[in-house]
């Protein structure tokens, strides 16, 4: 129920800046959350800062390399693919699945 998740996802985002700060990994948990839920009701302008932000902390945090990267591009590139953005799209996916590919082995 996407009316009741909204709330949940942005007092989990207000709680979890509030305790570990603007910049931490665990925020961008619930960035990329609530961008996920922004985009599975179509609201792209919503979710597609939450997710580039959500991508930064992780990069910044994790490397550019990391698979918890390759998740928010994964879903950023789904939300390109949704608006028709192929172009936009194929690069970040790609980028993912290399990611995924070198932490886990093919297929």
């Amino acid at each position: 129920d996407y009316a009741r998740a909204e709330p949940l996802y942005n007092r989990s985002l207000q709680i979890r800046e509030k305790v570990f700060g603007l910049d931490n990994p665990s925020v961008s948990n619930s960035l990329n959350g609530l961008a996920e839920l922004y985009r599975l009701k179509s609201d792209y302008q919503r979710a597609e800062p939450l997710y580039k932000r959500a991508l930064a902390i992780r990069e910044k945090a994790f490397g550019a390399d990391h698979p918890s990267v390759a998740i928010v591009l994964d879903n950023l590139g789904s939300l390109y693919l949704n608006r028709g953005l192929y172009s936009q799209a194929e690069p970040l996916q790609k980028r993912a699945a290399a990611i995924f590919e070198r932490a886990y082995g093919p297929e």
